[in-house]
């Protein structure tokens, strides 16, 4: 297969036995940001699309790259999906003050000698949207491909740290009591890994179980999740779980909770599970009560949902790149936004304190040192106290309270893993906020 060829995905090694990334990395450099644009390649026009330009769940070409550059943005056409209701409300206003200075600002990758801009970057990542805030003002938006201001594009597992912020909102509230055991909420896994889990373990990934995040590894059992939450087609003969629950009955425990931190998407599908045991809402209900109508969103969000109807909140939620910023804006301003407190500050204060970073360290992460994790949410600990939420193939928010900025981006990047974006990524961020500093 050469890099002129539909590459495998996501789904494709959950089908067929490839390790996604691993596959990806043995074939010739892929389609450039360029020469995989949507537009240009002419996914899905026609009555109906002719067969070389047809995206499909059956057979999991809308998890392959370069029909994600399309697809991302068009998931609810491929599975079942539940609305995240922006209100009645008007939108919140969103000031202007653009610049033209920022597309010629220059970083030095990680690992590399020489230097890229940050509009260079924006190829290199495969970026669809992006939209920087910078005291409160957009001062800079760009969108690419099939992509535009209202259009919105599967966010990945930055939905995890919407639902960690709800989840530790939950716990501040009394709601949730972070030293309780996962099964005092949820009985059903008291058999599991889960069972002598604590809430605050979950929280922040430290539960010792046996399930792998391995995007190289056509056994991991991430590939088993998918495939119970019906995110991918199953094989012929399939007789597994059907839902995300019914996954989750079956994971056992490996090792022990509270030592270490391992980021596994399991996690946060419990996680959603106490809280809608914590607050007698899904998390769909949830997010928009306390999130989406409270910030003023521009647009209804939507969540993917498997067959029981329950939200994917590993990674299911997608919304427009500007509704992602506004959330983003409201953590760098503690909580407040649109004239309320919406998160309480304790929580945000939490979450930029961080986790523990012996915890992190152990997870063996080249491309973040010194970092951690605190309610879903990536902690850098640099000298600006920069917090993320990051999602596979470039999905991001950036959240920078010393230099007032917050950076949200959504990306179709060929690889999933974001350790093949960050050297980019990451450098281009801290330059930009160094640059606003000025």
């Amino acid at each position: 297969m050469t890099g002129r060829s539909t590459m495998v995905g996501i789904v494709m090694a959950a089908t067929m036995g490839l390790g996604t990334d691993a596959a990806l990395a043995q074939q010739q450099p892929p389609l450039s940001a360029a020469d995989s644009d949507p537009v240009k390649m002419g996914w899905m026009i026609g009555s109906p699309p002719p067969a070389d330009k047809l995206i499909q769940f059956s057979n999991g070409s809308h998890f392959s790259f370069p029909q994600t550059r399309w697809s991302f943005a068009n998931f609810r056409r491929f599975l079942p999906t539940s609305n995240v209701w922006r209100g009645d409300g008007a939108a919140s206003p969103l000031p202007r003050a653009e610049r033209s200075d920022i597309d010629a600002v220059t970083f030095q990758p990680l690992g590399q000698s020489g230097t890229m801009t940050w509009a260079e970057s924006l190829a290199a990542n495969y970026t669809d949207a992006i939209v920087v805030f910078h005291r409160g003002k957009i001062v800079y938006e760009r969108y690419f491909g099939v992509m535009s201001p209202h259009a919105t594009h599967i966010a990945m597992s930055v939905t995890k740290s919407f639902f960690g912020t709800l989840g530790a909102t939950l716990v501040a509230e009394g709601k949730l009591d972070e030293k309780a055991l996962v099964s005092q909420y949820i009985p059903e896994l008291k058999d599991t890994a889960y069972g002598d889990a604590t809430v605050r373990q979950v929280l922040d990934m430290t539960v010792g179980v046996k399930y792998s995040e391995n995007y190289a590894d056509p056994k991991a059992e991430i590939f088993d999740h998918v495939r119970a939450g019906g995110l991918v087609p199953r094989p012929p003969g399939y007789s597994g779980p059907t839902s995300f629950y019914g996954f989750l009955k079956t994971l056992k425990k490996e090792g022990q909770h509270g030592e270490a931190f391992a980021y596994k998407t399991v996690n946060s599908d419990v996680l959603g599970w106490l809280i809608r045991r914590g607050s007698g809402k899904t998390v769909g209900e949830l997010l928009s009560e306390r999130i989406w109508q409270k910030l003023g969103m521009e647009q209804d969000a939507y969540m993917l949902i498997d067959s029981e109807g329950t939200e994917f909140a590993g990674g299911g939620l997608n919304a427009t790149v500007r509704d992602l910023a506004r959330f983003g804006e409201m953590m760098r301003l503690d909580g407040a936004y649109n004239g309320q407190q919406i998160v309480p500050k304790a929580v945000v204060d939490d979450i930029r304190n961080g986790g523990r970073k012996s915890d992190f360290e152990k997870a063996g992460y080249k491309t973040l040192p010194g970092w951690s994790y605190r309610d879903m949410w990536w902690v850098s600990h640099n000298e600006h106290g920069a917090f993320m939420a990051r999602g596979v193939n470039g999905q991001a928010i950036y959240v920078d309270s010393k230099a007032e900025m917050v950076i949200a981006r959504f990306g179709s990047h060929p690889l999933a893993a974001n350790a093949y974006n960050d050297p980019t990524t990451l450098p281009a961020f801290d330059a930009l906020a160094r640059h606003l500093m000025q």
